[in-house]
């Protein structure tokens, strides 16, 4: 099955001493650098999705500065597909879905950043347009939250996020996705 991995937003802002640090960022990009080799080493579709803020006074991932720069975990090799998006969904107003039309592409695997913002609005678009979708769950970060003067810890946002998503697609761990991808031995058939 014709497949590609997502990167979504593993930019500097959610690392520490970024502007809005997410809670262990780092082992969330190691796993999607895995990921992200595999695709590399077996002629893999895969795309890098990089936010960009609209308004110069955004408290995040401003344009032009290095907080909106893909983090070097998971580094943008020229020549690699990016995609710049502006809202959390990286279906809205970019070419992604053209871009995965065009290699005839019918499952994603998602990967990225905020798993309760950018991963969630992703993963539920890319099932509505149709594509089979795996999400890489420990390839994924977020951050706590709070509601109703209530702290909501991160690990329990990103697991409910999890478990809804579960209903879009597959949600697996970073090795379990390779192993799959390795028993079919082609990403591209």
């Amino acid at each position: 099955m014709k497949t590609a991995l997502l990167v979504i937003d593993i930019q500097k802002d959610y690392f520490p001493g970024g502007k809005y640090e997410l809670v262990n960022p780092l082992a969330a990009a190691k796993n999607a650098y895995m990921l992200l080799q595999c695709f590399r080493e077996h002629g893999g579709h895969h795309v890098h999705i990089q936010h960009i803020a609209l308004k110069p006074d955004a408290p995040f991932f401003v344009k032009g500065s290095t907080g909106s720069d893909i983090h070097d975990a998971t580094a943008h090799f020229e020549g690699e597909p990016i995609v710049y998006k502006h809202y959390p969904n990286s279906f809205r107003e970019t070419n992604l879905l053209e871009m995965l039309k065009e290699w005839k592409i019918e499952r994603v695997v998602i990967t990225g950043m905020m798993s309760h913002m950018c991963v969630d609005a992703t993963t539920r678009a890319a099932a509505d347009f149709g594509f089979k979708v795996i999400v890489a769950e420990d390839a994924c970060a977020t951050r706590d939250l709070q509601f109703g003067g209530t702290s909501i810890p991160a690990d329990h946002v990103h697991k409910a996020f999890m478990a809804a998503l579960k209903s879009y697609g597959d949600v697996m761990k970073s090795d379990e996705v390779i192993a799959l991808l390795a028993g079919e031995k082609d990403l591209q058939s």
